[in-house]
């Protein structure tokens, strides 16, 4: 039977193991599809999943910028991240990326409930959750008709309490320490 798991928290790594899990499916012949959330096809792991096996399916939906709520970043962080940030008020956000992201995950929802793939990672979900860019029952409706034996991973910070209610994993990425803080930037192959 397929299972839910969940990769969440403020530490490095969800979509890191999300892909380590990609491989060991491969390794086992299974067909692997991943939706990346909330991005565009700039990340470095994304030149070599696309040619990487021929089971393995890769999509992304986002726009090259990050979103913030009001409030969420301070004055500093507003000035560093300058026009790479779209800032949204509480419960307003972006009606295109709405869009966006629902077109993707009707591409994942279909992708994943064909039977065609034994493992379907949803690849920060979480985020477009935490964002209000997804909605609860388009999910719910995917999950329930997902085909028995696919396994679902969804990623990203801020996984709301209802999906972690239904989870049968859940591993939270702790950040304790971290070289932002230090002023040191994303690194190629690294971060993106």
């Amino acid at each position: 039977m397929g299972m839910l798991q969940v990769y969440t928290g403020k530490g490095k790594g969800k979509t890191t193991a999300a892909i380590g899990l990609a491989i060991r499916s491969l390794g086992a012949g299974h067909r692997v599809y991943i939706m990346q959330f909330m991005k565009s096809l700039a990340y470095s792991e994304q030149k070599i999943l696309q040619g990487f096996a021929p089971q393995l399916e890769l999509h992304t939906t986002g726009k090259p910028c990050f979103l913030a709520r009001e409030g969420m970043l301070s004055p500093e962080e507003l000035k560093a991240w300058g026009d790479q940030v779209v800032v949204f008020p509480p419960g307003q956000p972006p009606k295109d990326y709405v869009r966006l992201m629902e077109q993707g995950f009707g591409a994942a929802s279909r992708a994943a409930c064909s039977g065609i793939y034994d493992l379907v990672i949803l690849d920060e979900i979480n985020t477009a959750f935490f964002f209000g860019l997804l909605e609860q029952a388009p999910f719910e409706a995917m999950r329930k008709a997902l085909p028995e034996g696919t396994e679902l991973v969804c990623t990203g910070r801020g996984a709301p309490e209802w999906l972690l209610a239904q989870a049968d994993l859940i591993t939270e990425m702790q950040e304790v320490r971290h070289y932002y803080q230090q002023g040191v930037p994303a690194r190629r192959g690294i971060e993106n």
